[in-house]
């Protein structure tokens, strides 16, 4: 009884962990926007009819890509690889970072209504917040000066932070959490990795050859395909706005 009660506690102490975390997505990028409605003098809502239906649109779209992830040959196979922040980056450029948050948020509950969770929902909140940190930062530089060479650089903060924050963020927080909840040893984790990679030997290794590698290669292709494609779709996706 102790043991059941103990793990409901754990579960919903990460429920509420997971959904202040949320809250703390949605209040950086609404005081960014606010902030830059601010030094504009635009009056714009921050959610318009229109963008809420794209928002819905670009998260159906992320679920299937999230859906369509896969393992990758440098992590253990319950690390994969999706590239779901593509349309939250197309939709971040265009309606501003709140509009990412959202696409993010609504992704994984539309994904784990139709596929579930493999991970104790670590992995969900490891995506969640992980592309997050990409999206926010790219999506913040480009809403303050809307040109090209901003939104490259954009990208480029967006793929650096996710990398050095995802990095830090799963030895300290989603590694450790990922072994309370699933009740596996977080030797075993370490082990798994090792069983890959020979120079996998504690977390501080498992993090820098196995999810840096991750994080730098799904950001690097989800700019560089954002970057060919935007400026095609943006005058579809402003018009009638």
């Amino acid at each position: 009884m102790n043991s059941l009660m103990q793990t409901v506690t754990e579960n919903l102490i990460f429920v509420l962990e997971f959904l202040g975390i949320v809250v703390s997505m949605v209040v950086i990028a609404y005081a960014a926007e606010r902030l830059e409605k601010k030094k504009s003098g635009r009056s714009e809502r921050t959610l318009t009819t229109r963008k809420i239906a794209m928002i819905g649109v670009f998260s159906a779209i992320a679920t299937i890509l999230h859906m369509m992830d896969f393992a990758v040959p440098f992590a253990p196979g319950f690390y994969k690889l999706d590239f779901s922040e593509l349309p939250a980056l197309i939709g971040a450029f265009a309606f501003g970072p709140v509009a990412s948050v959202m696409i993010e948020f609504c992704k994984i509950v539309l994904k784990l209504l139709f596929k579930g969770t493999s991970t104790a929902f670590v992995g969900d909140l490891a995506n969640f917040v992980i592309g997050c940190s990409f999206l926010l930062p790219a999506s913040i530089l480009y809403l303050f000066h809307k040109t090209k060479k901003n939104a490259v650089a954009g990208c480029v903060a967006g793929t650096l932070v996710m990398t050095v924050f995802g990095t830090a963020f799963n030895a300290v927080y989603l590694l450790p959490k990922f072994a309370q909840l699933y009740g596996l040893p977080l030797e075993n984790i370490i082990e798994m990795g090792h069983a890959i990679n020979p120079a996998i030997n504690n977390v501080a290794t498992f993090v820098i050859f196995a999810v840096a590698p991750m994080n730098l290669l799904k950001g690097g292709i989800v700019s560089l395909v954002t970057m060919l494609v935007y400026k095609k779709l943006s005058p579809i996706l402003h018009s009638s706005r």
